[in-house]
């Protein structure tokens, strides 16, 4: 277990060296990966979604796919389609682009709420079921979606229910002025990203999954985590708090980051250090503070909830 500490701190070493400037954000993507979660990156163009997401399958050593999504994509262009051998005179399946270990959803939000679904209904269940057969999606398997903003011309919001598939959201912001420095001083990303070399494989990977699940979270934070449930469901500011479902991502999330951490057991600040990106999609604010910003919302409610 410790050499699989050593290789994660060397994984996050190496992210760094390419997304230059955002320390938390590859913590933070790295720990949805060891959680089995989904990731949302929610942010401009240009800000190095994509060179995330490039440089996590070339550290990590896994299959990597690309989606661009478009009005005009369908869901058989994510999923496959069944082709005709005219030898055998029968129906074989030629997978599509989602039958990789990591798969780049670039710009979800521009493809129609049909398409989107395809690729929600692959995430939650590890599988695509297509003209009465089910294929098994290889594992580990990640994706990471972009969004830019919905005020964009073109766009197709994701509704809330869908959202709740993504384990983190995460704005990436601007980089700050150091690190946008380095990139003027090395402008060619694709070509740091290629010099990369895989630290780890599929199969250990696995299993620091495994050892992540194992990850010990004391009674006393599971109330902690139940109270904050009970308070965004109960708050006047929210027409509905977090589900269930919900829950379980935060303590899975939190368990990840105790783990990348050096340590087999959660504390209060691994909840706390996740609840923004885990949660603030998860809730919906009633009508009057449809404006203020959900993440201050769940770091409102989280302010007015007791460690135990």
């Amino acid at each position: 277990m410790e050499e699989s500490r050593h290789r994660l701190r060397d994984i996050l070493e190496a992210a760094n060296s390419v997304v230059l400037g955002k320390e938390q954000v590859v913590r933070l993507a790295v720990s949805c990966l060891l959680a089995r979660g989904h990731l949302l990156l929610e942010d401009l163009p240009g800000v190095g979604k994509t060179t995330l997401a490039l440089a996590l399958a070339k550290i990590l050593g896994l299959l990597f796919g690309r989606i661009q999504f478009t009005s005009d994509l369908l869901p058989a262009d994510i999923l496959g389609v069944s082709v005709l051998d005219p030898k055998k005179g029968t129906l074989s399946f030629r997978p599509g682009p989602i039958f990789h270990q990591i798969v780049l959803a670039d710009e979800i939000n521009r493809a129609t709420p049909k398409t989107q679904s395809a690729l929600l209904e692959a995430m939650a269940e590890g599988q695509v079921s297509t003209e009465g057969q089910t294929h098994a999606l290889p594992r580990p398997f990640f994706v990471i979606a972009t969004q830019n903003p919905v005020e964009h011309y073109g766009t197709f919001p994701l509704p809330e229910s869908q959202m709740d598939r993504f384990m983190m959201v995460i704005n990436m912001g601007y980089p700050n002025r150091d690190a946008e420095r380095g990139l003027l001083e090395s402008l060619d990303i694709r070509r740091r990203i290629d010099r990369l070399s895989p630290l780890t494989g599929s199969e250990e990977l696995l299993r620091i999954q495994d050892h992540v699940e194992s990850v010990r979270v004391a009674p006393s934070l599971l109330e902690y985590v139940l109270d904050f449930a009970d308070s965004s469901r109960t708050s006047d500011r929210l027409l509905a708090g977090i589900s269930p479902r919900g829950s379980e991502s935060w303590v899975k999330a939190a368990k990840a980051l105790a783990f990348l951490s050096g340590r087999d057991y959660c504390v209060p600040e691994d909840l706390q250090a996740v609840a923004e990106v885990v949660l603030s999609h998860r809730i919906l604010p009633s009508a009057e503070f449809e404006k203020v910003e959900r993440s201050s919302l769940v770091r409102e409610i989280l302010r007015g909830v007791p460690v135990r």
